[in-house]
């Protein structure tokens, strides 16, 4: 089992970026969920961060927790 603190970014696997604004990204998860991500939410070590990339998407982990996402 994989344990990780409440501080720790988030990996969400298979995601792909199908829209970007200056202020957040688009993106389909590998159920077909479309949402929103705020680009602050967005970390470094993340490989999906503009349109057309697919990947791993690293979020900040309270923002996943306030979304339910991970």
């Amino acid at each position: 089992m994989t344990t990780r603190d409440d501080d720790d970014p988030v990996a969400l696997r298979d995601v792909v970026c199908v829209g970007a604004t200056p202020l957040a990204i688009r993106v389909v998860f590998p159920d077909g969920t479309v949402t929103w991500i705020p680009q602050s939410q967005v970390t470094d070590d993340s490989e999906v961060y503009a349109i057309g990339h697919h990947g791993r998407l690293v979020i900040t982990s309270w923002f996943a927790r306030k979304e339910k996402l991970g």
